[in-house]
């Protein structure tokens, strides 16, 4: 273990800004605490792996919205079930691993950053107040906006809770039904767990497609397989109809009942309606043009870099589903890509203080891949095993929390942070 006195040799201390407090920027974070201490990162998979020969004086903000990590995959139980809610959200001051004087969290949300001059300007929950924040190093990983069922709109874990409380209680309350609409894997998740965890009551997927999943760059034979699950399970799905019009109808008492129009012209009643038709937006907005798509992505090279035309490009960094890359947006690839931005950050902080070469890491490009939990049993894609499902996928790919453990425990969360 190198001593204290290779942190002395620095001149300075490296300054990281992530911005964004999810899976790709946590797995960033905690890689840098790792490597900036001189242990092997632990998400380092190769069995010979040898830490790094220096320790680094590092400091870390972090800057989300939210107070804490939230288990985005978990939404489809969470808005459905409120005991296990409670659970995906853990603010991040409750999390031993990220126990740290070398880690500081801010909530608030970035409005700009300036890539000449390394500042950022953030705009601080707390005081409401903008303030400027200078860094070494930036790592975009802010994700997408998505609006509710999606998500939960809450910023705080308190008031999550009790909005889950709140749309439990409305599923309880819905007499006449449920009506999910959109067969995206949001959609297709919410209809299965709804029917899995309220039997009783009547489940209705309604998709303005002839498959689920059309918009995914996936098989026929794994979308077709995805709706017959649903059938099997009880839900009553409703292909290639868009709904025109929701109207509410008057009703006595504390009872709901609202009217769906359809293109088609027929009527669907239902005591609840979730729309999880939705275009997630990339949050993009307080970074440079240059260095987006059209459509807002981050334009990243394979070091997980911003495009050579940025200011100090080497110097910029983005993760997750807010970047251009192949593969379907999911949890994985957005920690797999936190990783590769922290070891080439730390190759970079090593390079700056001596005549070390770095040697960046590379992201491979991805193939289309799907896993879809749907009630007890699963449903994944790979170009490999081709379309898998049943009871024993679902307890490899989302164990009996949708996943929260496995991403927890991949993470190293409940380990305390080590000096």
């Amino acid at each position: 273990m190198p001593s204290a006195t290779s942190i002395a040799s620095f001149t300075r201390q490296f300054r990281v800004l992530v911005v964004g407090g999810s899976y790709g920027g946590l797995t960033a974070a905690l890689t840098l605490l790792d490597l900036s201490r001189g242990r092997v990162a632990r998400f380092d998979s190769k069995p010979d792996a040898q830490p790094p020969q220096r320790q680094l004086p590092i400091q870390i903000t972090v800057v989300d919205e939210r107070d804490g990590f939230y288990h985005l995959i978990g939404s489809p139980r969470a808005l459905a079930c409120d005991n296990y809610a409670s659970k995906t959200w853990t603010r991040f001051e409750d999390i031993p691993a990220l126990r740290s004087p070398d880690i500081r969290f801010l909530r608030g949300s970035v409005n700009s950053v300036d890539c000449q001059s390394k500042v950022a300007r953030i705009l601080d929950a707390h005081t409401k107040e903008t303030r400027k924040e200078k860094y070494d190093f930036l790592i975009a990983s802010s994700g997408l906006r998505r609006v509710f069922p999606t998500v939960p709109q809450s910023l705080r874990r308190d008031e999550f809770v009790e909005e889950a409380k709140k749309h439990v209680d409305d599923i309880r309350n819905a007499q006449d039904g449920i009506v999910v609409i959109g067969g995206g894997a949001v959609g297709v998740e919410m209809a299965a767990e709804l029917r899995l965890l309220h039997p009783n009551r009547k489940i209705t997927l309604i998709h303005s497609r002839d498959r689920v999943l059309s918009a995914e760059p996936l098989p026929v034979e794994f979308q077709e397989r995805v709706g017959s699950i649903l059938r099997e399970a009880g839900v009553k799905v409703i292909f290639g109809q868009r709904v025109l019009d929701i109207t509410a109808i008057e009703t006595e008492g504390e009872r709901r009942l609202w009217k769906l129009e359809l293109a088609d012209r027929r009527t669907v009643y239902a005591g609840h309606v979730m729309n999880a038709v939705s275009k997630c937006v990339p949050t993009t907005s307080y970074l440079p043009e240059e260095a987006l798509t059209e459509e807002g992505y981050v334009k990243i090279r394979a070091s997980t870099q911003f495009p050579k035309n940025i200011l100090n490009a080497d110097s910029h960094f983005a993760v997750g589903d807010m970047v251009s890359w192949s593969g379907i947006k999911r949890c994985g690839a957005a920690m797999h890509m936190g990783y590769h931005a922290a070891v080439n950050v730390h190759q970079l902080m090593l390079s700056e203080e001596s005549n070390y070469k770095p040697e960046f890491i590379n992201l491979q490009e991805v193939p289309p891949v799907m896993a879809l939990s749907m009630g007890k049993t699963a449903v994944t894609y790979t170009p490999d095993s081709g379309t898998k499902d049943g009871e024993e996928v679902h307890d490899v790919m989302f164990g009996e929390d949708m996943g929260y453990s496995i991403c927890w425990n991949y993470m190293r969360m409940s380990e305390p942070c080590q000096a």
